[in-house]
């Protein structure tokens, strides 16, 4: 998995390539955590995200928590098989994907 980060002031997007599983998530949480102090605007970008695990969800809602009380988070670029994944889990309507 390959994440690059792009900070525009309080926006701040995060391009995740690759896949997001149980052996990638604690780093991508991490990136995150670490990153997302004074952020209004999260965006996240999967347009080269190829898989999402249930460990993947696990650190997308706990990065809605956060981005609740602070702001907000947006995912982008979503393919079909991850959207999938975000429909049969009913990730579709807690997350904001564009």
């Amino acid at each position: 998995m390959e994440i690059q980060k792009t900070l525009n002031g309080t926006a701040l997007t995060v391009a995740v390539e690759g896949r997001l599983d149980t052996t990638t998530s604690p780093q991508m949480e991490e990136e995150l955590r670490n990153s997302i102090d004074g952020i209004t605007d999260l965006v996240l970008d999967f347009g080269k995200l190829e898989y999402i695990s249930s460990a993947g969800l696990r650190v997308l809602l706990a990065m809605q928590k956060i981005m609740n009380r602070q702001g907000k988070m947006t995912l982008k670029n979503v393919g079909d098989v991850v959207m999938e994944v975000f429909e049969v889990t009913g990730f579709v309507d807690i997350l904001n994907i564009e």
